[in-house]
């Protein structure tokens, strides 16, 4: 908001009342900030935007301890960010290259991906790993849960992670998740092309726009970006992405073809 104002750090500062270091701190987020201190800056930003503003005011008396939380000395920040991303968001859509998407992966299926880790995992850290991969499928069961559209590539349909019967399982465990009234899946094959850059990657939607945000995973872990431009033109890969998908019906019987055929 300050940003759009076209104010400063010094200037909003001055209009504010206050110095520089408590705002940068606050942008941040190092500092909390209450709803009514963000009502007020908005009222000093002129902000138009009384959605957003009440966005963020509601977001400022959420005080939660997250079951992520319980795994903060055991991994790192970015996957525990992600089931907070995950938990927040209003609706997820997500294109899956190589691997089945995180929230509707088979416990077998999860254990083999984390066994191909390098250096190899240790066992109670594989554990560990595999227990916060499990937790974060509960989202999908909340009296509320979000909205999730799921766009997997045919590759990854066909990879088979801990070997024939557990790509066999993780296929069955895919359709399941398909009669999800929350849960829409759908294939994209070789043949359709793919205007991905390459990641796989999860568009969180917030209750408003300007508090969506894009996951994207690289080798060193995720990765978040919020910028106005990145969303824009994710939001234009992902419609071009689901375009060329098969429809939940047809990737159905897609996913039925591969099981016959392995």
């Amino acid at each position: 908001m300050r940003e759009h104002a076209g104010l400063a750090l010094g200037e909003a500062a001055t209009l504010l009342g206050t110095d520089r270091t408590t705002i940068s701190n606050t942008e941040s987020g190092r500092f909390g900030v209450s709803g009514e201190r963000v009502r007020q800056w908005a009222t000093h930003y002129a902000c138009p935007d009384t959605h957003y503003v009440d966005a963020l005011a509601a977001m400022t008396e959420e005080r939660i301890h997250g079951w992520w939380e319980d795994y903060r000395n055991d991994l790192s920040s970015g996957v525990l960010d992600l089931a907070e991303l995950e938990h927040h968001a209003v609706a997820l859509r997500a294109v899956q290259i190589m691997h089945m998407p995180g929230l509707l992966q088979s416990e077998d299926y999860a254990r083999a991906v984390f066994e191909e880790a390098v250096p190899p995992l240790e066992p109670a850290a594989l554990r560990r790993r595999l227990s916060h991969r499990l937790r974060r499928r509960d989202v999908l069961d909340r009296v509320t849960p979000p909205s999730c559209t799921f766009l997997i590539h045919e590759a990854a349909l066909r990879m088979e992670f801990g070997g024939r019967a557990v790509a066999r399982t993780q296929r069955e465990y895919l359709l399941k998740q398909m009669d999800r009234d929350n849960v829409e899946v759908r294939i994209i094959p070789f043949g359709a092309g793919f205007p991905n850059a390459g990641s796989s990657t999860l568009y969180a939607y917030g209750p408003v726009p300007q508090l969506d945000t894009v996951q994207t995973d690289i080798p060193t872990g995720p990765t978040f970006l919020d910028a106005e431009t990145r969303l824009s033109n994710y939001r234009a890969v992902l419609d071009r992405t689901q375009e060329r998908s098969l429809s939940p019906a047809k990737s159905a019987d897609f996913i039925r073809q591969i099981a016959k055929q392995a």
